[in-house]
């Protein structure tokens, strides 16, 4: 047996899957640190996204996940070279959704966040720098002003991700999105990007810290433009039936 299928064999075990879990908690506190100690002299936005996905391939290469990307070439120029913001809506098979996505994607996208996040010590502040959004979900008042909040953000150049579902899917199809996010990007009024993110399910099942091999596919769609749409609910139905789409097509690939 070659020794790329003896580490194959070796990542399939349970032993090994049970041990990325202690691996996984160490390496992103380790993380954190370098982020913190690197963002005097670079800038937090860009010692989080440099490290942050150093951090996801590391797992990635060391789980025996492999990472596929397809449509990124076919987005508009402006999306590409950071000059357009945009909101990138994904379903959300997985905890490792997020950081697969701060990987694959080439450009840095931020994430919503509920606020407790943000005191979370080293994790917490290393998203704080990287520009993570906080919101506070627990109070509905307080929660939408944080949205306009984060619309004047994005119009003013950030790109953010979101995850309409609100919450990882518990039987691997695709639950009710929340309006939210749709009322954000029609105040921001940049393009939604929609993603299909396929793999997470069985790479990291629902209620499981224990990372399997496998292949994670990401599916990048065509924008949709919030400003010729009358309503959120409207908007949602498109970004929606854009995003089951796109699912179909990425477990085809897969």
């Amino acid at each position: 047996m070659t020794l790329e299928g003896c580490v194959t064999k070796l990542q399939n075990t349970w032993i090994w899957g049970v041990l990325m879990i202690p691996w996984g908690g160490l390496t992103v506190l380790l993380d954190a640190v370098v982020i913190l100690l690197l963002a005097p002299f670079l800038g937090g936005k860009r010692a989080f996204f440099t490290i942050g996905p150093l951090w996801a391939r590391q797992m990635f290469w060391v789980g025996g996940v492999q990472l596929e990307v397809h449509g990124w070439e076919n987005l508009p120029e402006d999306i590409r070279s950071e000059k357009q913001p945009v909101i990138f809506m994904s379903n959300h098979q997985s905890n490792l959704d997020p950081p697969v996505l701060i990987s694959a994607l080439p450009v840095p996208a931020v994430y919503i966040s509920k606020k407790e996040l943000k005191w979370v010590p080293l994790v917490g502040w290393a998203a704080g720098l990287g520009g993570t959004l906080f919101i506070d979900r627990g109070n509905r008042e307080a929660a939408v002003r944080s949205i306009y909040q984060a619309a004047a953000e994005i119009r003013g150049g950030k790109t953010v991700v979101i995850f309409p579902e609100g919450t990882r899917t518990r039987t691997g199809k695709l639950g009710p999105f929340k309006k939210g996010g749709f009322a954000m990007a029609l105040d921001a009024g940049v393009p939604i990007v929609p993603l299909a993110t396929v793999g997470g399910f069985h790479v990291m099942p629902p209620g499981s810290f224990r990372m399997h091999p496998g292949r994670y596919t990401i599916l990048i769609g065509n924008p949709v433009d919030p400003r010729t749409f009358p309503d959120r609910d409207s908007l949602l139905k498109e970004v929606r039936r854009n995003i089951e789409a796109l699912v179909e097509t990425a477990q085809g690939l897969a």
